[in-house]
Parts: C-alpha cells; sequence; structure tokens
C-alpha cells in the first residue's frame, strides 16, 4: 500500500462539507467522513482505480479523481508516483473543478 498524504486543503474541505451536510442530517455527516476515509485508504491499495482527468494547464497533468463511496457526487482528486498517492482536493462535481484546482498550480 503507498502512502496517503493530504494536503492541509483536504483537510479544510473535508470540514467545509462535512458541516454542510450536518445541518441536515448529523448523520450524514458522519458517514461522509468515515466513507471519505475509507475511499482514500482504497486508492492507497489501488491507485490506478480513479479516472485520469484532463486539464488545459500543464501543473494538472496526471491527476485523478475518484467519487466517494455512497457520496459520488464528491469527488477526490489525486496523483500518485512510486511509493506516495497525494490527495490534493475534495470538490463537488457541480463545482468549478479546474478554478477549485487553482491552489495546487499555485503551490508548486
Amino acid at each position: 500500500m503507498s502512502e496517503v498524504k493530504k494536503r492541509p486543503q483536504v483537510i479544510r474541505d473535508l470540514l467545509e462539507i462535512a458541516t454542510y451536510l450536518a445541518a441536515d442530517n448529523l448523520n450524514v455527516s458522519d458517514r461522509f467522513l468515515v466513507a471519505a476515509e475509507a475511499t482514500f485508504n482504497k486508492i492507497g491499495k489501488m491507485p490506478e482505480i480513479g479516472k485520469t482527468c484532463q486539464f488545459s494547464h500543464p501543473q494538472l497533468a496526471n491527476i485523478r479523481q475518484q467519487p466517494i463511496k455512497g457520496f459520488k457526487n464528491y469527488l477526490i482528486f489525486y496523483r500518485f508516483a512510486a511509493s506516495e498517492i497525494e490527495i490534493l482536493r475534495v470538490i463537488h462535481g457541480a463545482r468549478d473543478i479546474p478554478t477549485m484546482l487553482d491552489d495546487v498550480v499555485e503551490d508548486e
């Protein structure tokens, strides 16, 4: 299993989404966080499971996306090397994903 590293923004993404979901149903919020961690672990075991994304910016090459199990509208964006997986963001699929991934470009 590859080591899974989450960028600090991922923690903020998870908290924002969980808070939003908790406004309607606390149990759904808890299930979301558990499902997100389970999906991170699955990506760690099978990094090629995610669909390769096609972004125009060259620094966003080789990014993959994987929906969170049970929460298919929430997508995990990540990239991997031989022994490490970097989780970049967790974003709802209806959002402006390329714009939200601008921070990945700015950090590099």
